[in-house]
C-alpha cells in the first residue's frame, strides 16, 4: 500500500471525479457504472506509477531523509517484487481504461504514465525543469476523467488542464523548500539554482500563484459554472494567495509549509465549488 503512493493516488482520482462530472450533461445523473470503471482504471495506472516511481528512486530514497524508511531502501520489499507489482497495475489500469471506457481516456492515461516515470523522474537529477514536465503529467487525470464521460475533449477540460497545471508550481516549490536541504544532499534539482535565501523560489511561487488565480477564473466566461462559483474562487484564491504572499516576503520553512498545505487544500477544494457550481 505505501508503495503505490495512496496520498497522490487519491488526488489524481479527486481530479479526475471532478473531470467526468463536468463533462457530463447538466441535471442528469452520471453513468454510475461507466464513473466506476474510470476511477477503478486509473487509480491502478496512478497506484504502478507510485510504485515504480519508488523502484526508480530507490537510490537518491536512501540518502533522503524524509524518505530512507520507504519500502524499498528500508529493504522491506524487494526490487523484483516492486517491479513486477508496478508493471502489473500499470498495465492492468491502461488496459481496464481503454476497455471499459473509450481509448482516448487509456491513451491519456499512459502518456502521463509515460511522462511521469520516463521524463520527469530522471530529470530531477539534471534540471529544476522537471517540474514542468511533471506538472504536465499531473495535469491530465482531469481529462481522463472528461474523456472517459465523453469520449473527446472540449476547450472546457483544457481549463482545468491549465488550472491544475499551474497549481503545481507553488506546490512543488514549497515542497521543495521545505525538504531542500534533503534535494540536495540527493543531487535532485528542485528549486531554482544559486538561490540560497530563497528570493527566486518564493518570486516564483508567487508569479505562479498568481496566474492560477486568473486560470480558476476561466470557468466564468466559458459558461462551465454558475454565479456562486465567483464568490467559493475568490475565498479559496484568497487564502492561496496570503499564503503565497507570505512565502515571498519571508521564504521560511514555515511559511513554505503553509503555501505547501495550502495547496493541498486548495485544489480540491476549488474542483469541489466548481463541480457542485456546474
Amino acid at each position: 500500500m505505501e508503495l503505490t503512493k495512496p496520498g497522490i493516488t487519491l488526488a489524481v482520482l479527486i481530479t479526475t471525479l471532478a473531470g467526468f462530472l463536468l463533462a457530463k450533461q447538466p441535471n442528469i445523473p452520471p453513468d454510475w457504472p461507466l464513473l466506476i470503471h474510470t476511477l477503478l482504471g486509473t487509480a491502478l495506472v496512478s497506484a504502478g506509477a507510485g510504485v515504480l516511481n519508488m523502484l526508480l528512486e530507490v537510490e537518491s530514497d536512501s540518502i533522503m531523509h524524509r524518505t530512507r524508511n520507504r519500502p524499498l531502501p528500508a529493504g522491506r520489499v524487494l526490487p523484483q517484487e516492486a517491479f513486477i507489482l508496478g508493471i502489473v497495475l500499470s498495465a492492468a489500469g491502461l488496459v481496464h481504461l481503454s476497455a471499459t471506457t473509450y481509448p482516448p481516456a487509456g491513451f491519456l492515461a499512459a502518456i502521463s504514465l509515460t511522462l511521469y516515470l520516463l521524463v520527469y523522474t530522471p530529470l530531477k537529477l539534471k534540471t529544476p525543469f522537471c517540474s514542468a514536465v511533471g506538472a504536465v503529467s499531473g495535469a491530465i487525470p482531469p481529462l481522463i476523467g472528461w474523456t472517459a464521460a465523453q469520449g473527446s475533449l472540449g476547450w472546457e477540460a483544457f481549463t482545468l488542464f491549465l488550472i491544475l497545471f499551474l497549481w503545481q508550481f507553488p506546490h512543488l516549490l514549497a515542497l521543495g523548500w521545505m525538504y531542500r536541504e534533503d534535494y540536495q544532499s540527493a543531487g535532485i534539482h528542485m528549486l531554482p539554482p544559486h538561490d540560497e535565501n530563497g528570493t527566486r523560489t518564493s518570486k516564483q511561487a508567487l508569479i505562479l500563484s498568481l496566474a492560477l488565480v486568473v486560470a480558476s477564473l476561466l470557468p466564468i466566461p466559458l459558461g462551465m459554472t454558475k454565479n456562486f462559483y465567483t464568490y467559493g474562487a475568490f475565498i479559496l484564491s484568497s487564502l492561496f494567495l496570503l499564503a503565497a504572499f507570505r512565502f515571498y516576503f519571508s521564504p521560511s520553512k514555515d511559511s513554505a509549509k503553509t503555501l505547501f498545505l495550502t495547496s493541498i487544500f486548495y485544489n480540491p477544494a476549488l474542483l469541489i465549488v466548481l463541480t457542485l457550481c456546474r
